[in-house]
């Protein structure tokens, strides 16, 4: 299969599906005071239309690029769809960036205007990256916006007439993606429409979706992993998308979704199964799923409570999930999918297939795309979704470029003789101890799973043994602030560190577990807007306690 030529972009899909279904919902934005709007493809492309004939009217020189910040919602997708039919490139920011990132973001690409979208500064930067921004910058206000003194969205399309879309070519620059970035300086990475379009394109070859799938938003749009499951996908088959309102409606907004395709991140799946332990325990879910007669009947509950009974497929992906907890999902009855893709080809590289999963492993190569492990057991992917390069910064671009263009990811993997591929770290997460030995931190961390641990970080360099750091579930932390006692939880825990360093090396083997104190957060910086672990800020943070720690000599080490 190939992409329909009638929706070779998503901006071409946004017009021919107003075209083909013009009454049919697209978005559904629920707001703070209870009311949720549906909008219409038809709708949708009028407001689009609008839209660009109002940037046209600005001015601004041919492919300038445009930022787009804000939390979720269906106006952030309908201003990055005006901002390509009035022939300009979208430049998302991350909604939990501090200040200095985002100004250094809108100052490196450039930015003519900024469209601000869903923020309110509770959880979100926006406190931080008000004062940031450039003061000669124009801002257009997308509906829940907290600046009421621009111009805005809604004032602009009542009195603005539809302009005729400048429609792109597939190989024009559609965007430019600055990484979550777990270390140093954001990068601008380019794609193309034609990057973009590949997902679905991928899609179509191994999963059948059409027009009736309904999705929730609620990972970053900014993100690529949102952007092509979500955005992409929605535009090329023409299916429902939903959004989230809160963090506090986020089951509500589950449930009026009612998602049959749903993709979220490890952090994510990890809070759900606690979420489902703390009301049903593993020691009764493993009884009550061993009744012939009850089995089907719990799981279906259990799914529903979720708001994932009607989901044909979720997907996983942005961080490692343990082979353990994909099983249980599996169990339960939900085919989870673990895919693998980087900022740097949209997403695209590998995947799971239905009825063909095997967990522990990212899946094979989609269709397409070519990989092979490299030098220092590096895994490199050549993919239809490849980025055209790193925005001003064409050093940086020739050193992750292969000469014979494969794209040098960072992760290091081994590839079976099924093709299946297996993530068994980053290269730059290798750290040694002080016996010289290097460690590999991720297999470790995704062997300690624990049903209160909701991450887990191991550390250690320089000292005789690395050490893992885990945080608990916001439940199990609750419950020992009201004074829980904490016996029965230790004991498990350094039966858990015993269990992982029964299959370490003697260099490996974790020293003891220490509980941490202070949460790990996007806003305090230890986590990525795709909730991954910064590595180098926790450890920076925790650097001066490890004397301490050892020297308590301690299986598990309390911080509070």
């Amino acid at each position: 299969m190939a992409v329909d030529p009638r929706k070779q972009t998503s901006l071409h899909c946004l017009y021919y599906w107003a075209e083909q279904t013009p009454d049919n919902v697209y978005l559904t934005q629920p707001y703070p005071d209870g009311r949720v709007e549906d909008i219409t493809w038809k709708q949708a492309a009028d407001q689009v239309s609008r839209m660009a004939g109002y940037l046209m009217s600005l001015d601004l020189p041919d492919r300038s690029n445009i930022g787009l910040l804000g939390k979720n919602s269906a106006y952030w997708i309908l201003a990055d769809l005006a901002i390509w039919a009035a022939g300009h490139v979208s430049v998302p920011l991350y909604p939990t960036l501090n200040g200095e990132t985002a100004a250094y973001i809108l100052e490196h690409s450039e930015a003519r205007l900024l469209f601000l979208g869903k923020m309110d500064g509770t959880a979100d930067g926006w406190n931080d990256i008000k004062g940031s921004l450039p003061a000669d910058l124009p801002i257009i206000s997308l509906p829940l916006s907290p600046r009421d003194d621009t111009p805005k969205w809604l004032d602009i399309i009542a009195e603005q007439e539809p302009a005729k879309p400048r429609m792109p070519d597939p190989d024009d620059l559609a965007t430019i993606v600055y990484t979550s970035g777990s270390t140093g300086r954001p990068k601008g990475v380019m794609h193309s429409f034609r990057n973009m379009i590949s997902v679905a394109d991928g899609l179509q070859q191994l999963f059948p979706v059409s027009s009736e799938e309904r999705m929730l938003s609620y990972l970053p749009l900014a993100h690529v992993a949102e952007r092509a499951a979500v955005e992409t996908q929605s535009l090329y088959f023409g299916f429902h998308l939903y959004f989230a309102n809160s963090l506090d409606t986020f089951q509500e907004d589950l449930q009026r979704a009612r998602p049959t395709l749903f993709f979220s991140v490890p952090r994510l799946w990890m809070k759900f199964y606690l979420g489902v332990n703390a009301k049903l325990p593993p020691k009764k879910q493993k009884l009550l799923f061993n009744i012939p007669i009850l089995n089907s009947v719990v799981k279906k509950k259990v799914l529903r409570q979720l708001g994932l009974d009607h989901c044909r497929a979720a997907l996983t992906g942005a961080a490692p999930l343990s082979a353990e907890i994909v099983s249980w999902y599996r169990n339960l009855g939900l085919e989870l999918l673990e895919v693998y893709g980087m900022s740097e080809n949209f997403g695209y590289s590998h995947a799971n297939r239905p009825g063909q999963a095997r967990a522990g492993y990212v899946g094979m190569a989609n269709p397409g795309v070519e990989h092979r492990i490299g030098e220092g057991g590096e895994v490199q992917v050549r993919s239809p979704g490849q980025m055209l390069g790193y925005y001003k910064n064409e050093e940086k671009t020739r050193e992750d470029l292969t000469d014979d263009g494969f794209l040098k990811t960072g992760d290091m993997g081994e590839i079976d003789n099924q093709g299946f591929l297996r993530i068994t770290g980053r290269v730059k997460d290798l750290f040694k101890t002080s016996k010289g030995k290097y460690v590999v931190p991720v297999p470790i961390e995704n062997r300690f799973n624990h049903p209160h641990a909701e991450v887990v970080c191991v550390a250690g360099a320089n000292q005789p043994q690395p050490c893992l750091m885990v945080l608990l579930s916001e439940e199990a932390r609750d419950e020992l602030e009201r004074g829980a006692d904490r016996s029965e939880l230790e004991q498990e825990l350094a039966a858990e560190l015993d269990a992982v360093n029964a299959a370490c090396e003697a260099h490996e083997k974790v020293a003891f577990v220490v509980v941490v104190k202070e949460p790990w957060t996007m806003e305090n910086g230890m986590l990525t807007p795709t909730m991954k672990i910064k590595r180098n800020v926790i450890e920076d943070f925790y650097n001066n306690r490890m004397e301490d720690w050892f020297a308590r000599n301690s299986k598990v080490v309390w911080e509070f």
